[in-house]
């Protein structure tokens, strides 16, 4: 199976009332975890790269080149995407360069006007390559990988006016936020999505800050047009807390338990049985 856009996989499931996952990948132990469950869940699949992870695994041809060689390794046979996480104007057109299948454009720090302006040109530049595109209205909260977001709720004319101009898929601020969430979260502004997804119509809408957010409120998010939930923090806490624990037990010191085979065995699995469990909250388990 060669990388697919996320377009169709999404279409798909916002037609048919479920999610595709976005787990973003940090080094090889990821893209192996999340790929072979994707594959044993036989579910559609989208892997997350942030620029500052794209920087850390040698830049975005190093991550396509991996992928790729996992999907023939591995004889993957589900779609699967690679997705710019929150990119830059120079990032986006850089990643469609390297071989990216979909990226995000978050210009949600601009003015609505300058916004709507970058965005249109990212549109225009995937549309002739054929690679899909996410751009994002009202800043997701906290902190992802050194992009900071004040945690703002999106203005719904403002969706409207992104949505247009011939994006895949939409991001918007409704209360969540990167990380982890605060005792006094109040949850998702559900009614604000609403609204979204009335003046947006079939437009695949995208719920980041997967981690933490209650089973229930991720189900109704789904259900009122929410295809794309992209979790990151969720698969470093368990592969930093079974990684943790094989050193506890002194696992490392048996053997030849420091091989990094065996050492960072436990996070990939953690990594792998995080990403099937969220599948199935997705509902997307059976839909490749």
């Amino acid at each position: 199976m060669k990388l697919v856009s996320s377009k169709e996989m999404l279409e798909t499931a916002r037609k048919e009332g479920y999610a595709v996952g976005q787990f973003n990948i940090n080094n090889m132990e990821w893209i192996k975890a999340v790929l072979t469950a994707a594959e044993q869940a036989k579910s559609p699949v989208i892997l997350g790269v942030s620029e500052g992870a794209a920087k850390y695994m040698t830049g975005y041809k190093t991550v396509v080149a991996m992928v790729e060689g996992m999907l023939d390794f591995y004889n993957i046979t589900v779609p699967v995407s690679i997705h710019l996480d929150h990119g830059t104007y120079e990032g986006a057109k850089a990643c469609i360069e390297a071989g990216f299948s979909s990226v995000m454009f978050d210009g949600s720090h601009y003015s609505i006007e300058e916004n709507v302006e970058k965005t249109a040109d990212i549109v225009k530049f995937a549309n002739e390559r054929g690679i899909s595109v996410e751009a994002e209205v009202g800043s997701i909260g906290g902190e992802e990988d050194g992009v900071i977001g004040g945690g703002e709720v999106a203005d719904p004319k403002e969706c409207k006016l992104i949505a247009d101009l011939g994006i895949t898929m939409l991001a918007a601020g409704i209360g969540n936020i990167h990380g982890k969430y605060p005792d006094n979260w109040t949850g998702l502004r559900l009614d604000v999505l609403k609204t979204i997804q009335d003046i947006t119509g079939n437009m695949p809408l995208v719920l980041h800050g997967g981690t933490g957010i209650p089973d229930e409120m991720v189900r109704e998010a789904i259900s009122l047009g929410v295809s794309k939930i992209n979790v990151n923090t969720e698969c470093q806490l368990v592969f930093s807390a079974a990684t943790r624990k094989y050193i506890e037990d002194e696992k490392d010191l048996k053997g030849k338990g420091f091989d990094p085979r065996k050492l960072l065995a436990p996070g990939t699995q953690a990594i792998a049985d995080t990403v099937l469990e969220k599948m199935t909250l997705f509902g997307s388990i059976n839909r490749a």
